[in-house]
């Protein structure tokens, strides 16, 4: 049986129709079960370079059927993340500010029509199989656990406990307890991280600010502001958060460091968080007298809160699904539409390389070969060997290899990797990678078979493989591994199999052979402007506008050289598809997804942007209007690139007549 989960809004990449910071659409994805087993996934932000997309996922679902290699009629089920009514009720919400708007289209009919241009055929609106949308986070944990009977948090907006089985391959939940939305953790943090000057998506840069700070300033009002129950419920006074606006200077301005009140902000928070969820699942273990735990929800992408759960003992066994967040309830909603039509639909997990396959190594070659003026580059006769010995030199490298993750962690394959011994690393690595988290450690990616030597592990090392818990650091590691230890001698850690990435095990293993140490500091290749690379040219363009040091590339080894004015003007141009070009008073490019991302442009290139059709070499555009300064358009438009408001592509070295 192949089912296919969907997750995400329901507009094109182009669109913004139904775009609503209320509508939760974000990190859409698309996932392919086969008999219980996921054969291809993506997210659609790597595919359509749209961070924490918010669109319908097209591309990823183009992807799963091209990578099984089926036609959409092999589909026998469709599974989607929200519940029917909610949907209904949404599509009222957006009719009753938009008279007119898909007049005659309940939400099956319109996810139908949506589906249908997917995948270029008619789709049976029966054929639909809507998902609530806590279910499908419940069900990518337990499906996916191995357990076969479990307690279930979904630590999410509309959150709860159930008890899940996993009996005979088929997903069962029972809802024991619901969690309103007004006293969710994601409120909380609504409500919280704005007064340190964080926003959406910023839960983890708190998290980072919390083990910098010392609660105890601020506990007492957040004891104030959490009534805890006997029954295991709780709720929020969130009123009281006028009193601690007074107690904290203002938030901080985008790239400046945070204050120690700040920070002391976020280590109450942090505590508080914790102190519900403890109290939740007490009271729930106690109640049930289930001994082991599932935990999702964007929410637990927190790995401090999971590794303070895992390291409270409550539970003999805890999973985190490594994709807690949207993104995993494709997986989900795939299940549950499987077990609804009878086929098995669970199998334990083992890996999350289900993306796209790095092309083979000619295209590879013929891509970089494209950047002849931007790069140089030469096969290593041992890539492990070579990179280890560069990263342990001091380098930053991007290594990108095999299939792509699915999920929020990188995990060996789409990875930034930097030395887990230089102190100034992690300074290093956000400033390559123009990120604003200063504060927040590298993970730590170790050889399996070493892991437990240098963390405090509660459980097998097998149960670590995904980046989803903070664990102590032993005594005396932490100086030792300076770049991945948090202040609070806490890690996040990745225990490396060799049999589920043997490439990524054997780099770590040269990198051990030449320090001693049985590790190194990693992190998503991606910045605070794209997603995480998912391709040949998305590794390269993204090497060349970051400071990285060097780029392993299946096994082909990149150096940056300084490029001359030609290989600008040579390279073409384009709008990305979400960018508008917009002159309201103003120039600006302006994204059609949420949130919106709007950057003022001069008038001089908007002039050449508002001619442009299609693609033209960055000559060709500059050169069209005598007189302009050539050199401050280039500076300008190499920044949009930067930032991904623009797309520069490099022609074929034949195309300029290079050798």
């Amino acid at each position: 049986m192949l089912t296919l989960g969907l997750a995400g809004g329901l507009d094109a990449v182009g669109e913004h129709v139904f775009n609503s910071p209320a509508n939760y659409a974000y990190d859409g994805a698309a996932v392919l079960v086969e008999d219980g087993v996921v054969v291809a996934g993506a997210e659609e932000a790597r595919l359509n370079r749209i961070k924490h997309s918010d669109k319908f996922p097209f591309e990823a679902i183009r992807f799963c059927l091209e990578e099984r290699g089926i036609s959409a009629a092999e589909i026998d089920g469709i599974g989607y993340y929200v519940e029917e009514g909610a949907a209904d009720a949404l599509l009222a919400r957006f009719r009753a500010s938009r008279p007119g708007l898909l007049d005659g289209l309940d939400a099956r009919r319109l996810l139908a029509r949506t589906v249908s241009a997917a995948l270029g055929t008619e789709v049976d609106p029966e054929r639909l199989h809507f998902c609530r949308h806590r279910l499908a986070h419940a069900a990518s944990a337990v499906g996916q656990s191995g357990f076969d009977r479990c307690l279930v948090y979904v630590v999410d907006s509309a959150g709860g406990v159930l008890v899940g089985e996993n009996a005979g391959g088929r997903v069962a939940l029972e809802e024991i307890a619901a969690i309103d939305p007004a006293d969710s953790l994601n409120t909380l943090c609504e409500r919280v991280l704005p007064l340190m000057g964080l926003g959406l998506f910023d839960e983890r840069k708190a998290m980072a600010m919390a083990a910098h700070g010392s609660p105890e300033r601020c506990e007492p009002l957040f004891a104030r502001l959490c009534e805890l129950r006997p029954d295991g419920t709780y709720a929020l006074q969130l009123e009281q958060l006028a009193t601690l606006g007074e107690q904290v200077p203002p938030p901080r301005a985008p790239h400046e460091p945070p204050t120690a009140a700040q920070a002391d902000l976020a280590a109450a928070l942090q505590r508080c968080m914790e102190r519900i969820a403890l109290h939740v699942l007490g009271h729930h273990r106690r109640a049930t007298g289930e001994t082991r735990l599932c935990l999702a929800g964007g929410m637990i992408e927190n790995s401090a809160l999971s590794g303070r759960i895992l390291g409270s003992r409550l539970f003999d066994e805890v999973f985190v699904h490594p994709a807690a967040y949207d993104a995993g309830c494709a997986i989900g909603a795939a299940l549950l539409a499987a077990s609804a039509r009878g086929g098995r639909a669970c199998t334990r997990l083992d890996h999350l390389y289900w993306g796209t396959q790095l092309d083979p190594a000619e295209e590879v070659r013929a891509e970089l070969a494209r950047w002849h003026g931007f790069l140089t580059f030469e096969r290593a006769a041992d890539v492990a060997s070579e990179v280890a010995a560069r990263i342990a030199g001091g380098e930053i490298v991007g290594w990108v290899q095999g299939r792509a993750e699915f999920g929020s962690h990188a995990l060996g394959n789409r990875t930034v990797l930097a030395d887990p011994r230089a102190a100034d690393a992690v300074e290093r690595v956000n400033r390559a990678l123009e990120r604003d988290e200063a504060q927040r450690p590298l993970a730590a990616a170790v050889l399996e078979e070493e892991v437990a030597d240098l963390f405090e592990l509660t459980g097998p090392a097998d149960a670590f493989a995904f980046l989803t818990f903070s664990v102590p650091v032993r005594d005396g590691v932490e100086s030792a591994l300076p770049a991945t230890t948090q202040v609070d001698r806490t890690a996040r850690i990745q225990a490396v199999s060799r049999a589920a990435n043997p490439r990524f095990w054997q780099l770590i293993a040269a990198f051990k052979q030449l320090t001693g140490v049985p590790a190194l500091a990693s992190t998503s290749f991606n910045s605070d402007h794209e997603p995480t690379v998912d391709s040949a040219r998305n590794a390269i363009v993204s090497f060349l506008t970051t400071g990285l040091d060097r780029l392993a590339i299946g096994e082909l080894v990149a150096t940056k050289v300084a490029p001359d004015r030609e290989a600008w003007l040579e390279l073409r141009v384009s709008l990305p598809p979400y960018a508008r070009l917009r002159r309201d008073g103003r120039a600006e490019l302006r994204t059609t997804f949420e949130p919106s991302v709007r950057r003022e442009i001069s008038p001089a290139l908007a002039g050449l942007l508002g001619g442009l059709e299609g693609e033209a070499a960055v000559g060709e555009l500059v050169g069209r209007e005598p007189g302009l300064d050539e050199d401050a358009l280039l500076s300008e438009i190499a920044d949009l690139w930067t930032r991904r408001l623009l797309v520069l592509g490099a022609v074929a070295p034949a195309a300029r007549g290079v050798a």
